[in-house]
């Protein structure tokens, strides 16, 4: 079954002719090689482009190991290019290609066509981008968004939800037929490629502390948390002696390989951003899951992961609001609180301020969430996204409710 990355493809697309190398960057298993050697080379011979016209070239292949010499690559693609000026080329795992940086600089001075992907223990794809001296062009893939994985299989919403809330939305996984090699394809991905790949590549000797952080963050995706706070889990925990640096060298080789990102607080009353405690979300909540062997199945905590990498995938960037109100106590005496919103999400000249909240069984509850929202004195429109709200609606402070699904599966539901 062929899975359609249209956001993706379109993108590519968009991109094309601009004189920059493509570089389709990500999370290793989330379909940067599909995307760019089957759903754009298809397009492109379905579109007037012509069979000869495409080179392709996988580093990692045996037939090409020759290739990775960068002279004899070079060599190639200028003598291609000198009978065939109009060659797109599709490389991939550009990382095994020595010296690759150069070459393919060299290659864009001779109006080359270049589209890359690039991901190993040695050179993680978000390296690559930084290579190419302003001349790259990032495509950042992410596994399957919801509404990717609900497109294969088109059935029950509600039941999908679950499923994609406990396994993630791997390709792999998204396809595998029973819950046995579901979570088979995640621990051995998780073992095998994304923890061998971080260890190898920066050269970690104590392994067991950063698969301890790895525990710990699993824990607590979405709760507020600092090096220093997690320094102290560790000595009272682990009887650790890991240092605070120690850990966000670690977490910066999280973020490095995207196993998961960093959400800084904003104070949206001082519009200045507040250093730490910060928050930790997983790009894939099936990795997340298979870590703790999926013990902690808690809908709250993975309805916010979810959006959060939604709204990532929308190419949104993320914050966590945090908004300093005076309130009056039962003594009748002032006391500043801190209310949080749990994501403001910019683009360009656009702002969302939005709301997880699983459940709203009652008015106290929704009060509860709406209360810092309320807060806000901006006109930018304000959302609450739950699970069970049956269509969207607007309350009489203009708080737009609406459900996950249609959230989800709406592309522009933050326009309704």
């Amino acid at each position: 079954m062929e899975i359609q990355r249209q956001f993706y493809l379109d993108e590519l697309l968009r991109k094309r002719r601009n004189g920059f190398v493509k570089v389709v960057t990500g999370l290793r298993r989330c379909g940067k090689s599909y995307l760019l050697r089957t759903l754009f080379k298809n397009h492109l011979l379905s579109h007037g482009v012509l069979p000869e016209q495409i080179v392709e070239i996988g580093f990692d292949e045996r037939d090409n190991k020759h290739y990775c010499n960068p002279d004899t690559f070079y060599d190639f693609a200028k003598t291609r290019l000198a009978s065939h000026p109009d060659s797109i080329f599709l490389l991939d795992e550009i990382q095994l290609l020595e010296d690759f940086e150069s070459v393919l600089n060299g290659l864009l001075g001779k109006n080359a066509e270049i589209y890359s992907t690039g991901s190993n223990a040695k050179f993680l794809s978000k390296d690559i981008i930084t290579e190419f001296r302003g001349r790259g062009d990032e495509i950042h893939m992410t596994p399957l968004s919801f509404a990717e994985y609900f497109s294969i299989f088109q059935d029950d919403k509600n039941s999908r939800f679950r499923e994609y809330m406990v396994y993630g939305g791997l390709p792999l996984v998204a396809l595998a037929s029973s819950v046995e090699d579901k979570t088979a394809i995640l621990d051995s991905l998780y073992t095998e490629t994304y923890l061998r790949d971080i260890v190898g590549r920066n050269k970690i000797r104590k392994v067991s502390e950063l698969e301890n952080l790895l525990d710990v963050l699993s824990s607590n995706i979405g709760s507020l948390v600092n090096p220093e706070k997690l320094r102290k889990i560790f000595r009272s925990a682990k009887n650790s002696t890991i240092t605070s640096s120690t850990i966000t060298k670690y977490i910066s080789f999280l973020e490095d390989a995207y196993l998961l990102e960093t959400a800084k607080r904003y104070d949206l009353k001082g519009n200045a951003y507040i250093e730490t405690p910060m928050k930790y979300y997983y790009s894939d909540l099936g990795l997340r899951n298979a870590r703790l062997n999926f013990r902690q199945l808690e809908e709250s905590h993975s309805m916010e992961n979810i959006i959060y990498n939604e709204l990532r995938h929308r190419r949104y960037s993320v914050d966590i609001g945090q908004i300093t109100v005076n309130e009056k106590n039962a003594k009748g005496s002032y006391t500043r609180k801190q209310l949080e919103v749990d994501f403001v999400a910019n683009k360009g000249s656009k702002r969302y301020y939005v709301q997880s909240a699983y459940l709203i069984p009652d008015d106290a509850k929704r009060e509860q969430e709406t209360r810092s929202l309320i807060q806000i004195d901006d006109s930018f429109k304000k959302i609450v996204i739950t699970s069970h709200t049956p269509t969207p609606w607007y309350d009489n402070h203009g708080i737009l409710t609406m459900n996950i699904y249609d959230f989800l599966l709406n592309p522009n539901s933050l326009e309704f």
